[in-house]
Order: structure tokens, then sequence, then C-alpha cells
């Protein structure tokens, strides 16, 4: 009978970087939603870093937007 043997190293790290890179994804649209460009920019840097592309030339950056914080439930 032939041996199976698992690569299971392989196939997890490799499913670690698709994880990331759809977070951070998400991450991108998500700045963008919120009008803050330059965080979108930072989160599309890291994924082109981890995914080895060219990265998009820097834009310029714009007002950021100021979210209410929920008060301590103290």
């Amino acid at each position: 009978m032939d041996d199976v043997t698992f690569e299971s190293q392989a196939d997890a790290e490799g499913t670690d970087r698709s994880a990331i890179i759809m977070m951070l994804t998400y991450v991108e649209a998500e700045c963008r939603r919120l009008g803050d460009a330059e965080a979108a920019h930072h989160a599309a840097l890291a994924a082109a870093l981890i995914t080895g592309q060219q990265a998009a030339p820097t834009v310029e950056p714009g007002p950021r937007r100021c979210l209410p914080v929920a008060a301590p439930l103290n």
C-alpha cells in the first residue's frame, strides 16, 4: 500500500497568508468607507508587502474623520 504524507505545515502557512491578505483588504475597504484614505493606503501597503506586489503610489493625506468614543461603563 502507498504511504500518504500530509504537508500540513505548508498548507497552514498558505492559509494564514490568505487570511491576513483578506483581513488587510477588508481593513482597506473599511478605511476608505470611513473616509480615511491615508489609513487605507497603509493597509494596502501591508497587503502588497505580504504578496510581494508593487505598492501603489502614495496618496495625498486628506482630512481625518473623528468618530465618537463611547464613555466608559464605570
